[in-house]
């Protein structure tokens, strides 16, 4: 299949690509900057230049394709909403080019926030993006599959490698910042995590089994990391203090972070594996966060 890729050069982007021309897929990649266009091609992807607030750009490169997959986000956290209304706007304007056409749509979206409490499936469905911004990339999946897209949604936990780590590589430059790294309570709350060469074939996998639409995966290889051993683990690299905080102060040490450090978030992925064979191997978080190769 010829593949429409946004965020081809990202994080997880970049092993997907190589994924997927390694089994004989073609790239058609998202590159917003020469960088990124430099590093599509070197990869052996053809590139296509535009952005996610570009909506004309995104038609154009999914006419261009048999199947498309959106893996990108701006991950500027300080315009957190704003953003996710732009990822909303992007899945829209795919979906516009793609409806009717029965060619697949894998839209990325998050596990966060979807059961607190207890293990998240892939059954249960998002509260709107009022409750949580985030999900305003499964609502807009939900209108474009309406409108007779065949679109699947990638939910992903804390994404990781040995140089990055989802949001917890905030909490590395956090503990920096404030000389300890802290968790609140007992700090046995839950989150979800999955290495990124895991997250990537996940993709491969989805695109190629070609679900019915709707299908929500889960990309989870752990089911639910304890927040004070990602503490611990912070603070072995950082070289820090790990304390525990009440949660009355959560929100002057973390900021924006404060509601998802006290929030158990576990998530499973056994409908996922069912579905895919897909057998996540790790490594796990913990053991990435002990090999970080350059602390921030």
């Amino acid at each position: 299949m010829r593949v429409f890729l946004t965020g081809a050069s990202g994080f997880i982007g970049t092993p997907l690509t190589a994924e997927l021309i390694g089994a004989g897929h073609e790239v058609v990649g998202l590159a917003r900057s020469d960088a990124s266009a430099a590093a599509l091609a070197a990869a052996g992807a053809d590139v296509h230049r535009g952005s996610l607030e570009d909506p004309s750009s995104l038609r154009g490169g999914a006419a261009r394709a048999d199947a498309v997959i959106h893996l990108a986000f701006i991950h500027d956290f300080s315009r957190f909403q704003e953003n996710c209304e732009i990822d909303r706007r992007a899945i829209e304007a795919m979906g516009d080019e793609l409806a009717g056409s029965n060619r697949p749509f894998l839209v990325t979206a998050g596990t966060g926030m979807l059961a607190p409490g207890r293990a998240a499936t892939e059954s249960d469905m998002h509260t709107g993006s009022s409750q949580f911004p985030r999900n305003a990339s499964e609502e807009a999946a939900d209108a474009v599959a309406a409108r007779g897209v065949r679109v699947s949604v990638v939910r992903l936990p804390q994404v990781h490698n040995p140089l990055r780590h989802g949001l917890i590589s905030l909490l590395i430059a956090l503990a920096k910042e404030k000389g300890v790294s802290a968790y609140v309570g007992a700090g046995a709350n839950r989150w979800p995590a999955v290495h990124v060469l895991n997250a990537a074939h996940l993709y491969r996998l989805a695109l190629e089994k070609n679900a019915e639409p709707g299908t929500r995966y889960h990309a989870v290889g752990e089911e639910g990391v304890p927040l004070r051993e990602i503490a611990e683990a912070v603070g072995r690299r950082v070289n820090v203090p790990v304390t525990s905080l009440p949660v009355e102060e959560a929100a002057a040490h973390f900021g924006w972070l404060a509601p998802l450090m006290s929030a158990d978030l576990p998530a499973s992925s056994a409908q996922t594996q069912e579905r895919l064979s897909w057998h996540p191997t790790g490594p796990g978080l913990i053991s990435d966060l002990d090999r970080i190769r350059e602390v921030m």
